[in-house]
């Protein structure tokens, strides 16, 4: 039996984040990618929230989102 993956990496958004100084994971998308692999046998094996680099001054948080299913 083998497996085979797949990550997704979604960010914050970049506006908010350089002119807020923060702003939220988009739960939207996330349930959008989520859903859109769930449907196609995908399981979710493992999720990280990371800080992230953006430019010189900034950091976001991005969720990486691994994925996992039987291969056929």
């Amino acid at each position: 039996m083998k497996k085979e993956y797949k990550v997704e990496v979604i960010k914050e958004d970049a506006l908010g984040t350089i002119f807020l100084g923060s702003s939220n994971l988009p739960v939207e998308k996330m349930e959008e990618v989520m859903n859109k692999y769930g449907n196609d046998g995908w399981d979710v094996t493992f999720q990280v929230i990371e800080k992230r680099r953006l430019l010189l001054f900034w950091t976001r948080e991005a969720a990486v989102i691994t994925f996992s299913r039987i291969k056929t």
